[in-house]
């Protein structure tokens, strides 16, 4: 433990950020996991629906500082490509 009082700050501030940027990945692998059961089952409009929730919560992630701006692009574009796979059927 730290003795310093700015030291103990940190660790506070730190826990602080962590809780929410777990939060914040939680909710978007959440979204993913969601639109990859839609996609499985074939169901068109709901992967729709589920790709669309599922791009907000990665740029909200990359706009948080979660996940770097390359991983969000390439995380769409995998998305991305299974609708368009799937719609194309």
């Amino acid at each position: 433990m730290p003795n310093i009082k700015s030291a103990i700050k940190r660790v506070s501030v730190i826990e602080t950020k962590t809780a929410r940027n777990n939060s914040i990945k939680s909710g978007y692998k959440s979204a993913v996991k969601k639109f990859e059961e839609a996609v499985s089952k074939g169901d068109v409009k709901e992967a729709t629906k589920a790709f669309s929730f599922a791009t907000k919560k990665i740029d909200q992630a990359c706009t948080k500082g979660v996940i770097v701006k390359n991983t969000a692009a390439r995380k769409k574009s995998a998305l991305s490509k299974k609708l368009n796979a799937m719609s194309t059927k």
